[in-house]
């Protein structure tokens, strides 16, 4: 039952992917293994089988296991739906709102759920691979820290810090992490490794010995900038950006980036599209007017995401680009935006408040304290869809027993989401949609296009064992694994 933990010098400096593809790598070998983050903070998420829901970065660690997805797999998870105040997931459900004082006094009472979470996956595991959140050299979180040293401590678990030469400093930043720290958090991390290099390696030789001298840390390798990268779902929003101008794409499809945008891995999919243009629109800028589909995403924070789009004149964009024959297709809290109202009586999503819709679906919803957490399988426009619901919403008919054509059919044998009377405009509460190839064919048959018929799930599978084999070509895994303390008894 071995352990390992990769902590970082900062944020976004790739913990995520490298635990997934070690995740892979060491599954790859005949290994049961399995993800796990003790903390963490993201609007992107994912339904488990056990009816709760973790961070999409586990979702995707525990694909790269092949394993089914757990509540366990990331304990407590933070999803932010307003200023200074975020809902709190424990164990896979909701558990109130939290602020960043209440959490900071609180967080401490968490650590005895995360380390129930920890055990019982290490029984399941011949290797737990967890990954931290942030950076452990925030000394000013650290008292009551459950993310990175604070859990490796209790749990009693190795850690290897990771560098990220790509944003520049890596050799202060990893010295200047085991500075900041106390005796006990250093004795805890037993190697180094760079990550995001471009070009050769060998070109680093003198730093990557300077900072084994000056840490005494071992160093485990450097890896190169991966290919296949892009075919992963991201986890944080602040990856997301306007593409880099390409030639002229057969369809435009654009997404406004709202302030709150949650599981906006939705959209992966259409990056397997060789036809379409997926542009993400950033404050500030117009929704392009020769877009051919508008997709209004999934969010944390319905009413306040509704106010910001029309701060922006988003909705003047949606209603010309309607008059000019458009398509709209509206994901969760996109699908509630489009309607007629939105009420918030109980304040889930800050103040009790509501607030009018765009009014292009005859829709009114309800946002309630009950989260829907389900899978979600069915037909829409005669294609066959898969996904999960995740919402805190009940949406119904603005007008009562009016007929509102459903958008899909779903195997439970419920209807889901609704289309407007002029057929362009569609509204769902189904995450995931798109990662059917038969839908996105559907869909850009109606934009005069076809789908690739390329399967999603599968190009993330192969991305996942790319990305392994350039780990293990790359990093010394013996040395990673005698870290962990992984005894090979296989037979």
């Amino acid at each position: 039952m071995a352990a390992i933990m990769f902590q970082g010098t900062g944020s976004d400096v790739g913990k995520s992917v490298l635990v997934a593809g070690l995740c892979r790598a060491f599954t790859n070998q005949g290994l049961r293994v399995l993800p796990f983050k003790p903390q963490n903070m993201s609007n992107n998420a994912a339904v488990t089988m056990d009816g709760g829901e973790i961070g999409r970065a586990q979702a995707l660690q525990a694909i790269a296991c092949r394993a089914p997805l757990h509540s366990d797999m990331n304990p407590v998870l933070l999803k932010p739906q307003a200023d200074y105040c975020s809902q709190l997931i424990v164990h896979g459900r909701v558990a109130g709102d939290m602020t960043g004082l209440n959490f900071r006094e609180k967080r401490a009472a968490l650590l005895p759920k995360v380390l129930d979470s920890y055990h019982r996956l290490q029984s399941q595991a011949d290797l737990v691979i967890i990954e931290g959140a942030g950076s452990p050299a925030e000394t000013n979180l650290r008292g009551s820290d459950i993310a990175n040293m604070g859990f490796a401590r209790a749990a009693n678990v190795p850690v290897v810090m990771i560098g990220d030469i790509n944003r520049g400093g890596v050799i202060a930043s990893l010295v200047g992490t085991k500075m900041v720290l106390d005796d006990g958090d250093n004795a805890m991390i037993k190697a180094f490794l760079i990550n995001k290099f471009r070009g050769d390696p060998a070109l680093f030789d003198d730093g990557y010995h300077d900072i084994a001298q000056r840490t005494g840390w071992q160093g485990v390798g450097v890896v190169p900038w991966l290919r296949d990268l892009h075919l992963l779902p991201a986890e944080d929003a602040v990856t997301l950006s306007t593409a880099s101008p390409s030639a002229p794409k057969k369809i435009t499809i654009a997404c406004p980036i709202l302030p709150h945008i949650s599981n906006f891995d939705d959209l992966d999919p259409w990056a397997l599209e060789p036809d379409v243009d997926l542009i993400m629109v950033p404050r500030g800028q117009i929704i392009p007017p020769h877009a051919d589909l508008i997709i209004l995403p999934g969010s944390k924070a319905s009413i306040a995401d509704l106010a910001a789009l029309r701060e922006q004149g988003w909705h003047i964009d949606i209603a010309a680009h309607l008059r000019r024959g458009g398509m709209v297709f509206g994901l969760c809290g996109g699908y509630q935006m489009l309607g007629d109202t939105l009420y918030d009586d109980a304040g889930v999503e800050g103040s009790a408040s509501m607030a009018q819709g765009l009014g292009h679906l005859p829709i009114t919803t309800h946002i309630g304290p009950t989260k829907i957490l389900q899978p979600a399988s069915g037909t829409a426009l005669g294609a066959a869809i898969n996904g999960y619901e995740m919402h805190m919403g009940i949406t119904q008919p603005s007008t009562p027993n009016a007929a509102l054509p459903p958008f899909a059919r779903l195997d439970h044998g419920h209807s889901d989401g609704a289309i407007s009377p002029c057929q362009r405009i569609f509204g769902t509460y189904v995450h995931g949609i798109f990662a059917s190839a038969p839908f996105r064919h559907a869909l850009l048959t109606r934009l005069g296009a076809a789908g690739s018929g390329t399967d999603y799930h599968a190009a993330v599978d192969s991305a996942l064992d790319s990305i392994a084999d350039q780990l293990t070509a790359c990093l010394d895994l013996g040395k990673i694994a005698a870290i962990a303390g992984l005894t090979d008894n296989r037979s």
